[in-house]
């Protein structure tokens, strides 16, 4: 906090390290909200979960890449198609670029 700021808001999961007397008590007294709701809260991880699970086995796990510069491009392009040409079952089957546009203008259309 003294080097960027007091947060609105601390997510976090429920580790030890952050739901300890110790680290909330600072955020509490800089009157930080700590949205720690429900056990484990596994909900709020899972979509990136899912990106990394499919990232690792369909794609670093299959390619054997010489240097980071290839493996940051590489891995670069696959998020890319993962978001921009792969459909998901929770958004209905658009790709996340779509939900995201969609859910956007629903926004600003409500504004």
């Amino acid at each position: 906090m003294a080097r960027y700021g007091t947060p609105g808001i601390f997510n976090s999961d429920r580790g030890s390290q952050f739901t300890g007397a110790g680290f909330t008590e600072v955020l509490l007294d800089a009157k930080v909200q700590i949205p720690m709701d429900g056990r484990g809260r596994w909900i709020d991880n899972r979509m990136i979960e899912r990106l990394w699970r499919s990232l690792k086995y369909e794609w670093v796990y299959l390619n054997a890449f010489e240097a980071g510069s290839e493996a940051r491009k590489g891995i670069g392009a696959r998020i890319s198609d993962y978001n921009g040409k792969r459909p998901h079952s929770p958004h209905g089957l658009l790709t996340p670029a779509e939900a995201y546009d969609t859910s956007d203008q629903i926004l600003k259309a409500a504004a």
